[in-house]
């Protein structure tokens, strides 16, 4: 039997070598046209490859459409990155100036604020980022190309002495920042500016010790002497002998003062003829006590005895004086008046050993009785009472005491007046002593038995030193 032969499905054949992702697709999956068939009568048997053709279709419609790159257009990844490398710029941009301005601030807390050359650089530094931005894009390039073509000088000569200026400004400031701070391992002469005299002095002399601390002991100055060259000299025997004799001194100086604590008890806890006798029997007792009591004087800062003379000076020379208790009679050798001294015991020829609550004096003789600190002993009432004796009427009695024997100076006054006298004048300004005058306006006005307790005086006392 006569067989036909097979008729097989033919594919169209594929004109465009483009890939499938390259090739252009049309606007929409209706306007895709299904490939043309011609199917044999015995087709029926390629339903399957006809469906396969068919999925390819659908397949390649569905894909993204993507143009081919032309050789002078980048493509979509390069203006990706481009963006991407903005960014970071951007981003280092922000952070730097972000970075400036702390240490601007940091700059301004620790110290006085930067110069201008600091503050130009950072404008400058802005300017060279906003460039390295602006220079991917041309548009913003060329805008500042034009930009600085307007605002340059139309003499290049006066910008480039601008320039020079400008730089030999930033190059002083920044070489007294180098003066100003000096390197820790420089040892100049000169002081920095910023110390003062005596801060640079103290630094030099520390400098000084560090360096003769660690100086090796060959290099030691010879004026310091060693340990084998000072020997204590040899004793002789002057230096014994100026030893024994200072010892001696001091010990005898600290009897004196003992043996004077003691007679001065004694004058003020008797009476006067106790005192008297105590003289009497040992002469040398009164220098030593005389001796003492003027040491004693001599550290005030007026001595009594001075301010009464001075006072008598003001008064006629032809008035008669009673000193009582005149000790050395300086009273005597300071003014021109008439004095009779009388005292316990004799230190000038011109003294009466006597007691002085019995003077040999007649009746109304003297004009003016002094007292000196001279008040001593238990009976002072008695010497009172013999200067009211031998004062004439209306004479002038003056008293002079320490003046830590008073506890109440108004009831003293008030007894001295029950003896004949009357105030005249008191002087309380003395640290030391008080001064006192009275008048004599008659014989006493109480009896020998009446008590006076004013006239009771606290004793005069020295404590061992």
């Amino acid at each position: 039997m006569f067989e036909e032969p097979e008729w097989t499905e033919e594919a169209p054949v594929a004109t465009d070598l483009r890939p499938v992702a390259s090739r252009p697709l049309p606007a929409s999956a209706s306007q895709i046209k299904a490939p043309s068939i011609y199917l044999t009568p015995f087709s029926q048997g390629s339903k399957h490859r006809q469906l396969l053709a068919t999925l390819r279709a659908l397949e390649a419609a569905s894909l993204p459409q993507q143009y081919p790159s032309l050789p002078d257009s980048d493509s979509e990844e390069d203006v990706v990155e481009r963006k991407k490398k903005r960014l970071k710029k951007a981003s280092s941009a922000g952070a730097s100036v972000d970075v400036e301005k702390k240490r601007k601030k940091k700059c301004q807390k620790q110290g006085p604020p930067g110069s201008d050359y600091e503050e130009k650089e950072v404008k400058g530094k802005k300017k060279c980022l906003r460039g390295i931005l602006n220079a991917s894009d041309p548009a913003e390039e060329q805008k500042r190309k034009r930009k600085c073509q307007k605002q340059a000088p139309s003499n290049p000569a006066q910008h480039v002495d601008k320039d020079n200026k400008t730089g030999s400004k930033a190059w002083k400031s920044t070489a007294t920042n180098n003066q100003s701070k000096p390197s820790p391992g420089s040892t100049s002469a000169n002081p920095p500016q910023t110390l003062s005299r005596k801060q640079w002095r103290n630094r030099q002399k520390n400098k000084r010790r560090h360096k003769n601390k660690f100086r090796p002991p060959d290099q030691a100055p010879a004026t310091v002497p060693t340990e084998e060259t000072e020997m204590p000299p040899a004793p002789s025997p002057d230096n014994h002998e100026d030893r024994a004799g200072a010892l001696r001194a001091r010990m005898a100086q600290r009897l004196d003062g003992a043996r004077f604590r003691y007679l001065n008890e004694q004058l003020y806890s008797g009476p006067s003829s106790a005192a008297q006798r105590l003289f009497q029997e040992d002469p040398e007792a009164f220098l030593l006590y005389h001796r003492g009591f003027q040491s004693q004087v001599k550290k005030w800062p007026l001595q009594p005895v001075d301010r009464i003379a001075k006072d008598l000076r003001q008064r006629p020379a032809s008035l008669v004086v009673a000193d009582f208790g005149c000790g050395d009679c300086r009273l005597a050798s300071s003014i021109r008046n008439p004095v009779h001294c009388f005292d316990l015991a004799s230190l000038d020829p011109r003294v009466t050993v006597c007691d002085m609550a019995q003077v040999p004096l007649e009746d109304e003789s003297v004009d003016v009785a002094v007292f000196c600190l001279s008040l001593m002993g238990t009976n002072i009432r008695d010497f009172l009472e013999e200067a009211n004796r031998v004062l004439k009427q209306g004479g002038l009695l003056k008293v002079a005491e320490v003046s830590s024997r008073f506890e109440d100076v108004r009831t003293f006054l008030g007894a001295v007046t029950k003896l004949g006298f009357k105030v005249i004048s008191k002087d309380l300004t003395n640290s030391h002593f008080f001064l006192f005058d009275f008048e004599k306006t008659g014989p006493p006005r109480v009896g020998p038995k009446a008590q006076l307790t004013g006239l009771k005086l606290q004793p005069c006392l020295y404590k061992r030193r």
